[in-house]
């Protein structure tokens, strides 16, 4: 068993594809039209499909919004420098919500950016594997 992909829904497929792929430097990985159900669907991620857990972009033709609940919480990636990256993401046009810094309590370097649906990614420092 394993993890194969996470879903959103976006409303600007394009938008959200610049996003996270220019922005966040992520890459399409496929990207399928359906007409006759009128949507369309990207995936895009850090790695290749087979082996990683991949990011589904949900864009239904007709729908320019949605509510966003309040069950969502964030994705996290990993990162070797998160003070670079939020350097990155912003000289990319990216928003950085929080900047990098000691998470609340602890010692562990994190980050939010969001995206252009206003979904929250965390950015979170890489802890060296012991041993």
């Amino acid at each position: 068993m394993r993890m194969m992909h996470t879903m959103l829904r976006v409303t600007d497929l394009d938008r959200a594809l610049h996003f996270y792929c220019d922005v966040l430097g992520m890459k399409l990985i496929r990207r399928k039209d359906y007409p006759e159900g009128r949507f369309t669907l990207a995936f895009v991620g850090l790695g290749d499909e087979s082996d990683s857990t991949v990011l589904e972009l949900t864009h239904n033709w007709d729908t320019d919004k949605y509510d966003m609940g309040s069950a969502y919480g964030h994705i996290a990636i990993g990162v070797s420098d998160v003070y670079a990256t939020c350097d990155q993401v912003k000289a990319r046009g990216g928003k950085v919500v929080r900047e990098a810094g000691p998470m609340k309590g602890g010692r562990t370097v994190i980050a939010f950016v969001e995206d252009p649906d206003g979904y929250k990614i965390e950015i979170l420092q890489d802890e060296p594997n012991p041993g």
